[in-house]
């Protein structure tokens, strides 16, 4: 399998239309077209060429795109449409991670067919990855969106919170969106005071992580507890508690930043991620 050093990003459609050319084909948003015995096979899936695909780059030499199917597509035989997130550690990370943003550039192109200042259909621009609007000019580039989570010691427990909307016992990283005008570091701050009451210090960068529900960036944190006892807001965090390393509740499957922050911890390694 090529790591990612060997994609290429590219707003070019391909030339290509044998058998060279690699088609990532989504259905109903976010279920993506695999070989379910085999999630790492590159498929050609011929039977979608003529649907409406949008230009990736170069994947190990081969030509990419990503293709949206009609809701009621039927997956060919020895072929299954399966959702994007369930692919989480049994695709590899490079492929997934090609396939994630190619399903953020479908979303980008569905929500952008129109102007947002005067209305009129947008044309994508030849010399780079952007919609451009004919009539005022207007530019739209992809959208991503920042987000922090952060993981959070105190002395040698770490802190996991239940959020409303988790199944069952699961328990996970305090996260939240960039507010405008924040650095990522206040972000960290503000968040974590807004949904468990306490401050922290000693921010320290772990690592990122693309996560395409829809098109947010998500940025790892570790940090230390610096005062205050926890309070969950009871509107996004129903429970929250400082667990040990030999304690911890369910928490997310691999393949997540926040189990890779969770793991670190679990180490004995709160530096920066390899």
């Amino acid at each position: 399998m090529p790591s990612p050093a060997d994609f290429v990003h590219s707003h070019r459609p391909p030339e290509a239309t044998d058998e060279s050319l690699v088609r990532f084909v989504f259905r109903d948003g976010q279920n993506l077209l695999v070989d379910p015995e085999q999630p790492d096979r590159l498929l050609v899936a011929g039977d979608f060429a003529k649907c409406l695909s949008v230009p990736l780059g170069c994947f190990g030499g081969r030509p990419c795109v990503v293709v949206e199917a009609p809701a009621d597509a039927s997956a060919p035989d020895g072929l299954e449409f399966l959702a994007l997130r369930s692919l989480h550690g049994t695709m590899d990370e490079a492929l997934r991670n090609l396939a994630g943003g190619g399903f953020q550039l479908l979303h980008w192109q569905r929500t952008h067919r129109f102007c947002g200042a005067c209305g009129t259909a947008t044309e994508p621009k030849r010399d780079e990855r952007a919609l451009a609007c004919p009539s005022c000019g207007l530019l739209i580039f992809p959208r991503i969106d920042a987000a922090i989570i952060v993981g959070i010691c105190r002395g040698d427990r770490l802190l996991l919170a239940h959020n409303q909307r988790f199944r069952g016992n699961m328990h996970s990283l305090i996260a939240g969106f960039v507010e405008v005008g924040e650095t990522l570091e206040q972000t960290v701050a503000r968040e974590v005071r807004e949904e468990v009451g306490i401050s922290v210090g000693r921010i320290r960068y772990f690592g990122s992580q693309s996560w395409p529900f829809p098109s947010t960036i998500m940025l790892g944190f570790t940090a230390d507890h610096a005062g205050g006892e926890l309070h969950p807001d009871g509107t996004e965090i129903v429970s929250a508690d400082w667990f040990a390393r030999d304690e911890l509740p369910e928490i997310p499957g691999p393949g997540s930043i926040s189990r890779r922050i969770i793991d670190a911890f679990v180490a004995g390694d709160f530096g920066v991620a390899e």
